[in-house]
């Protein structure tokens, strides 16, 4: 769609709307007779710097009739330019279309950040209640002929004429319009405006669903014995946990996103490490009470019958055609590369973790999933000498942030970072950075919100409140959020090596964001093809092991001294320590997601055949293994079915490879050498959408395509 509730990264209004009427009392006397009639805050321009949301004016009952006053403004822009007399041009119709609706951009980027990161009982009311409006806009506008033949004049005969971003432009919102289903018949318009209508219900129950399954997945624990194997951080924690749930009991564990749980490497009770695991696999496919299957099986079939209405075989053909891969073939050959060579990896990591465990547990012992991360984490203690706890007093959260995260992007991009105390933040945890170029000058904005909670998705993730355009005369304010457990007052919360990576993972995604250097909203960012834009993220996960960055941030919590270098050289050298199973977890959930949208609407399953369909699509792509189950299964895969991955979670393996190269790239150049982060911001992060990402990658790389053989070597296969 044109405009996605769940995908807006714009910045705020630049100019000052009227408030919303106000309301009456008892009497039918205006209530403003009584008293001073209070303004919105969201319908005014911001007075905070580079007009950052003013959390500390913003109440949750502001959101709807702002954003309904905003809807309103937004239909009278395109109204205008419908009824515009004089030929379509450039000017008047693209460019007009580029100008109308900041003000419902920028309210709806502040409030669908809350509903991923605070979404409280009062933001989640308001979002079914505007849900179905901004839908209705949706519709309104794809289906608008008047406006589309408008377009559609510009583009058939300015196009050759225009230059740069303003042609790139054109062609992005002409083609967007086409692939909504401009050019359909009026018969399969009103079909279509059917179908986005129930899939944004269907998300955003999905959006509630999840996350309340999640929540009640929590496993209690009577007896602190029974978590024999935890530090005592994580058994405050799970006492912290079981507080702000309600004491069911005095310990509980928290289910997180993914399929495999933390903790698991810990427990050293066994019945306690499969509870654990149960509540996660099973947490809403209907077993213990929430069941997301009626969701998936709907939006499956509704996403089919819209490709097929668009005159595409399956879901997965229509999502591919504006991406890299461009279709299910290439995709298919990439997926079927790496299962082939990684297999038999994974198969020996098994039998050497099973036979591990018989040492201990007997000749008869049967490894199950709960307990592959156990003795994984054994035997990486035995052959290695390290484990999770003698690196974690090294990473401190604060440390990784400051000396690992801001020290890498100094070094390479020349950015500074100074926390601020006086812009309102949206919950106590959040910290705001502003962020100085090379020059001194100020550049953006940088919100952090680190620790996980009950009103707060669950994942890690990046946006913006303020999208860059230097046609709208925004400057970015960009956010990061993760979701890292947050230990009591007065102990410091120390991360994992894939907590370390993670954060490094969401400010490359931050980064892309705040250095983008483009005219034009629409193409400004991360605003890029999906699978290219994981490929920033990634590649800046690659700095927080180089050792001039890795020493500056990898500190003793205590006593403040770097990691001693044996310990270093041992930690750095156990990251692809079993390694297969990272891999097969997401290949697994790749092809769940190719599986599920390569489906015709009638091949797609009813609600209580999808766990079997399931089984038989890892089955058929050969990754069926209970030893390495999905990262997510069907009934939890909040990226294909609440976020927009549908078809394109295999960016992720994708991206990789071109991050890898890029690494290499600038490892050959010099990693941390000024001059290689200025080509490479200036050729890639720097240029958004305006240009297509394989000739961003050439261009930097010198490739002329991605070398694929280079990502199992990285990850120590």
């Amino acid at each position: 769609m044109l405009f996605s509730k769940k995908l807006i990264a714009i910045g705020l209004a630049s100019f000052v709307m009227q408030a919303v009427a106000a309301p009456y009392d008892n009497d039918g006397q205006s209530a403003a007779s009584a008293a001073p009639q209070r303004e919105n805050p969201l319908l005014k321009i911001s007075q905070l710097p580079f007009h950052a949301p003013d959390f500390s004016a913003i109440l949750p009952s502001d959101y709807l009739p702002a954003m309904q006053e905003a809807i309103a403004q937004k239909r009278e822009e395109v109204k205008r330019i419908v009824d515009n007399k004089q030929k379509a041009t450039f000017e008047n119709t693209v460019l007009a279309f580029e100008k109308s609706g900041v003000l419902l951009d920028c309210i709806t980027n502040v409030f669908f950040a809350l509903c991923s990161a605070d979404k409280t009982p009062e933001i989640a009311d308001t979002e079914k209640k505007v849900t179905p409006l901004l839908t209705e806009l949706e519709n309104e506008i794809a289906f608008n002929k008047p406006l589309f033949q408008r377009i559609k004049y510009v583009y058939d005969h300015e196009l050759p004429s225009l230059k740069g971003e303003d042609k790139k432009l054109t062609e992005e919102i002409y083609k967007q319009f086409v692939r909504d289903g401009a050019l359909l018949s009026e018969e399969k318009m009103a079909r279509m405006k059917e179908i986005n209508l129930r899939i944004s219900d269907l998300q955003q129950q999905w959006g509630t669903q999840l996350p309340a399954a999640t929540n009640d997945a929590v496993v209690w624990v009577d007896n602190v014995d029974e978590l024999a194997g935890l530090s005592e951080a994580d058994i405050a924690q799970c006492r912290k946990d079981a507080e702000s749930r309600g004491g069911k009991a005095p310990y509980c564990i928290v289910i997180i996103n993914t399929t495999q749980q933390p903790l698991l490497a810990s427990l050293d009770n066994r019945d306690l490490r499969r509870r654990v695991y149960e509540a996660s696999i099973h947490r809403a496919d209907g077993t213990r009470g929430h069941n997301t299957f009626p969701i998936v099986a709907e939006m499956a079939k509704l996403r089919a019958e819209k490709a097929a209405i668009m005159g595409y075989k399956n879901y997965a053909s229509y999502s591919l055609e504006k991406t890299m891969a461009k279709n299910t073939d290439n995709v298919r050959a990439f997926l079927s590369q790496l299962i082939d060579a990684y297999s038999p990896k994974a198969d020996e990591e098994t039998k050497a973790i099973e036979a591990y465990a018989r040492k201990t547990m007997g000749a008869s012992f049967q490894l199950q999933p709960y307990d592959r991360f156990y003795f994984s984490s054994k035997m990486k203690s035995e052959m290695l000498n390290i484990s999770d706890d003698d690196v974690k007093p090294y990473f401190n959260i604060d440390s990784v942030q400051v000396n690992g995260v801001f020290y890498a992007a100094n070094r390479v991009y020349g950015l500074t970072f100074k926390r601020r105390f006086d812009i309102p933040v949206y919950h106590p945890d959040v910290k705001v950075f502003e962020v100085f170029d090379r020059d001194g000058n100020s550049l953006a904005l940088f919100y952090s919100d680190y620790f996980r909670r009950p009103t707060k998705r669950g994942g890690a993730w990046m946006s913006a409140f303020v999208k860059q355009s230097s046609f709208r005369g925004f400057k970015p304010v960009i956010y990061n959020v993760c979701n890292s457990a947050k230990t009591p007052d007065g102990q410091p919360t120390l991360l994992t090596w894939d907590e370390v990576t993670t954060m490094f993972h969401e400010f490359g995604h931050a980064l892309h964001g705040m250095l983008s250097n483009c005219k034009y909203n629409t193409l400004s960012g991360t605003a890029v093809a999906r699978d290219f834009v994981e490929m920033p993220s990634q590649f800046n996960e690659s700095f927080a092991s180089i050792p001039e960055i890795f020493d500056h941030y990898a500190r003793h919590t205590v006593t403040h001294e770097p990691m001693p270098a044996a310990l270093k050289e041992k930690m750095l050298g156990s990251i692809n320590f079993h390694s297969a199973y990272a891999l097969g977890e997401n290949l697994a959930a790749t092809c769940l997601d190719m599986a599920w949208h390569s489906l015709s609407e009638e091949q797609v399953p009813t609600a209580d055949k999808a766990q079997a369909f399931e089984t038989e699509a890892l089955k058929g792509f050969n990754v069926l293994n209970v030893q390495i189950p999905p990262r997510y299964s069907t009934s939890f895969f909040n990226h294909v079915w609440g976020g927009g991955y549908a078809a394109g979670y295999y960016s992720y393996l994708w991206t990789e490879v071109l991050a890898v190269n890029i690494a290499d790239c600038f490892a050959r150049r010099g990693a941390l050498k000024p001059e290689v982060g200025l080509d490479f911001r200036n050729k890639i992060l720097s240029r958004g959408n305006t240009r297509d990402g394989l000739e961003m990658f050439s261009d930097f790389t010198g490739m002329s395509s991605p070398d694929a053989s280079t990502l199992l070597k990285a990850r120590g296969l």
